[in-house]
């Protein structure tokens, strides 16, 4: 299998690989830098990390800049599909009009994908077979990347345990998890357990650091296998009494 940026022998998505090389269709855009000197790094404004230009005194972009924004299935010849990765980066990048805008140079497809592109990358995905993920921290700032995320979450119909530290969410009540016994929603800003996905077989809740302020909606658990509830941290919760 190619090497997909982001993976390593000890990557946190659980994928092993020990293949170091590019896709063919990418290969260009990420050649290797021949220059054999020592090139300091410098931190971007946009977060990324630059080797700086001794021609220019400019930086100058990592090779594997290009793949900022593409996600482990828009990268051609693997089989890697989502129910083995253990911890995916599924955040949907900038709009093509806004990269644009930008002048950024990614690996975004610049056309727009056909329906059987669609079912290829449907099938890839394979969130329905996950029965353990992490898709903690996923920094969804814009209201797209949420709705992409919750695409995500309604296709997860046979996971167990799962993970939704830190993502800003506010209401998944729309979301049914028919499976799920583990969740843990910490750091994130519902406050309501009217807003939590449906979960009939839970038995694991974990609501650390959100903006629980009653127990109205809690009633909705009273006919689930719940054996723990975690609300450390929220209003309803004094500094003397945390559940």
């Amino acid at each position: 299998m190619p090497w997909i940026p982001g993976y390593s022998q000890t990557s946190s998505s659980g994928l092993t690989t020990s293949s170091q090389k590019f896709c063919k269709s990418y290969s260009s855009c990420c050649s290797i830098l021949s220059d054999s000197r020592t090139v300091p790094l410098v931190l971007s404004q946009n977060r990324g990390i630059n080797r700086q230009n001794f021609d220019s005194g400019l930086p100058s972009p990592l090779p594997s800049d290009c793949f900022k924004y593409v996600s482990w299935c828009d990268i051609e010849e693997h089989d890697v599909q989502g129910n083995l990765l253990h911890c995916p980066r599924v955040r949907e990048g900038p709009s093509e009009e806004e990269l644009f805008f930008r002048g950024e140079h990614t690996l975004k497809r610049g056309k727009k994908a056909t329906d059987t592109e669609k079912w290829q990358k449907k099938l890839q995905e394979n969130w329905e077979d996950c029965a353990e993920l992490n898709l903690s921290f996923q920094d969804l700032g814009d209201l797209y990347q949420v709705g992409n995320f919750k695409r995500i979450l309604q296709r997860l119909i046979r996971v167990e345990k799962l993970w939704l530290v830190d993502n800003s969410l506010t209401d998944l009540s729309a979301i049914r998890l028919p499976r799920c016994r583990e969740l843990n929603v910490n750091k994130n800003h519902f406050t309501s357990f009217k807003q939590l996905p449906r979960v009939p077989q839970i038995q694991h809740l974990s609501l650390a650091e959100n903006n629980i302020m009653t127990l109205s909606g809690i009633s909705d658990f009273r006919h689930t296998p719940l054996e723990s509830l975690v609300l450390k941290r929220n209003p309803l919760c004094s500094p003397v009494c945390q559940i």
